[in-house]
């Protein structure tokens, strides 16, 4: 009789409406995810986020970055709020502060984030917009380890979605945002089940080192799972 895996322990730290936390939630609470999100943290106050941990009966916490005098006090203070969760994985869902080496680096292998781009393209804000106005034909999002470098640690998969010639930046975000809901909680799950690490600055899965090939398979069977999937996400302004 095997011994049953241990769930992990998940904080997730927001900023906006938290789509991509409930996303993560919902997978937890169906045992897709082999972990239980056990905080929330927001730099903002009243954002819809912590409405949906309240809804869920998850502790959270208000740390707002406009009542520090600097990143590293602010930095500090998210710091010492996180250590009290005794987290297995940071994921950051919409969390709009760039963190410092101080708090990024004992949580390096550790820490997640999603950013709305194909990185290494277009690292920071106004991703949609970039895509649009270079011409792009195809946009998506990508899931990676979160590393001092800005949106640049190692990536563990990516999702694409076409940009057709009428697509505005409202239905372009709408369009990646689904495909966010899917590869997020897929990589949680990945990482809860031990599928998943970071080690050396690679990415691993399955004890196997993540070549570009390896990755390119990844990403074409989840475009066959989000090309069959129209379903959408209680949310009040997809961030």
């Amino acid at each position: 009789m095997s011994t049953p895996t241990l769930r992990k322990r998940i904080l997730v730290l927001v900023s906006g409406s938290g789509s991509n936390l409930q996303a993560i939630i919902d997978k937890c609470e169906s045992n897709y995810i082999s972990g239980d999100v056990v905080g929330v943290i927001s730099n903002v106050p009243n954002v819809y986020a912590l409405e949906r941990a309240r809804r869920h009966n998850i502790p959270s916490v208000v740390i707002d970055h406009k009542k520090f005098e600097n990143r590293e006090s602010f930095d500090e203070a998210l710091a010492r709020s996180a250590h009290s969760f005794s987290a297995d994985l940071i994921v950051l869902a919409g969390f709009m502060r760039i963190l410092g080496e101080s708090f990024v680096t004992p949580y390096y292998g550790k820490m997640i984030n999603i950013h709305p781009s194909l990185l290494p393209k277009y690292p920071g804000l106004h991703t949609h917009k970039k895509a649009i106005q270079n011409k792009d034909s195809v946009h998506g999002a990508s899931v990676h380890f979160v590393s001092t470098e800005l949106d640049g640690g190692p990536v563990v998969i990516q999702s694409i979605v076409e940009i057709n010639a009428n697509d505005s930046i409202d239905t372009l975000q709408s369009k990646v945002v689904r495909t966010e809901w899917q590869i997020y909680p897929l990589v949680v799950m990945w990482f809860c089940q031990g599928a998943l690490r970071l080690q050396q600055d690679h990415v691993w899965f399955d004890n196997a080192l993540v070549e570009k090939s390896l990755e390119s398979i990844c990403l074409t069977d989840y475009q066959m799972i989000i090309n069959n999937n129209n379903g959408t996400q209680n949310d009040e302004d997809n961030q």
